[in-house]
């Protein structure tokens, strides 16, 4: 990786990978892209920034060639919740910009680093220990989406040797960017109504079991996937990943060791509570241990705590008074 280009590079991943790969590669040297433009704030922080749209092939490439560019992580996508709100243009959108990506770097002999997701599981799934080989019937048009790109990379690996790499992700957790329409988005949207009104009103029911990763751990699996040495890689794309697991009860308790007067209520929407249900209760992630070492550093208790100091520092909040 020595010229890299993050699509979606304003989303929820690419605003904290962007930083990461900046500080490892040197800042001049990894492009941002979106399909919209820096808030204002953001805008005189960006060294290299480009708007671009990823199904247009055309503009993708003049970017990869203008810069030089030999690693892509792609993330622009929709997200479940919205993309079930409109599958049509997740279609479009996730499929179509994938595999314009993949176009470009066939051409231009480029890494590309795609996400997928514990949405390309379905009900049939094995729930428990999800394997990393195992049955994928997703139910959703995003879990389609994501079954069909995890192919179309390994696709153009054996057929075309380009290097495509990824993960799927759990539910994610992050403070510096808004969640972008997924169905864990139940997770950040509990510590900021938290600290802002000690109450929240959850829309998944209290007993939903599901893996989470906190942003910081998912940002050093897109970095180390990427750097891992090939000899060593089985499976190379897809590889299961999580770091905790807990369901919006847990989370609450959680919450409440440092704000003891927080109250969750809940108030269930049944397309977000379908998907979630879904979704496997906990992945076996042993092959990425196994070819790449991973390892997350945060468990739910340390990144609550840091969850609430970095939002509280965000949001002017008064210090949550922990109980503990």
């Amino acid at each position: 990786m020595e010229r890299i280009l993050v699509t979606g590079g304003l989303g929820q991943i690419g605003s904290e990978l962007v930083v990461a790969l900046r500080q490892r590669c040197g800042a001049g040297n990894v492009v941002t892209s979106d399909i919209r433009m820096p808030p204002s704030e953001r805008l005189a922080e960006e060294q290299l920034f480009e708007l671009v749209d990823c199904t247009n092939r055309d503009q993708l490439q003049e970017v990869v060639v203008r810069h030089r560019i030999d690693t892509i992580f792609h993330l622009a996508a929709l997200l479940s919740a919205v993309a079930e709100d409109k599958p049509q243009v997740a279609w479009e959108i996730n499929m179509g910009g994938l595999y314009r990506v993949l176009e470009v770097a066939r051409r231009h002999g480029c890494a590309v680093f795609h996400p997928s997701s514990i949405g390309a599981f379905g009900d049939s799934t094995p729930a428990l220990d999800t394997p990393q080989d195992t049955i994928q019937r997703p139910s959703t048009m995003y879990g389609v989406t994501k079954v069909a790109g995890e192919l179309l990379c390994d696709y153009y690996y054996s057929r075309f040797g380009v290097d495509a790499r990824g993960v799927r992700f759990p539910g994610l957790i992050s403070w510096v960017a808004p969640p972008g329409g997924g169905t864990t988005d139940y997770a950040v949207e509990m510590f900021y109504q938290a600290l802002r009104y000690q109450h929240y009103t959850c829309f998944l029911e209290p007993d939903t079991r599901l893996d989470m990763m906190y942003m910081p751990d998912a940002v050093k699996a897109c970095i180390d996937v990427m750097a891992a040495d090939p000899s060593r890689l089985v499976h190379r794309n897809a590889f299961n990943i999580t770091a905790m697991n807990f369901t919006p009860e847990e989370l609450a308790a959680a919450i409440r060791k440092h704000v003891p007067d927080f109250v969750i209520e809940y108030r269930v929407d049944p397309v977000r509570q379908a998907i979630a249900s879904s979704w496997p209760d906990r992945l076996d992630d042993a092959a990425a241990r196994q070819e790449w070492d991973w390892n997350p550093e945060f468990d739910l208790d340390t990144m609550t705590r840091d969850m609430l100091d970095n939002l509280q520092r965000k949001l002017g909040a008064p210090p949550s008074q922990s109980s503990s």
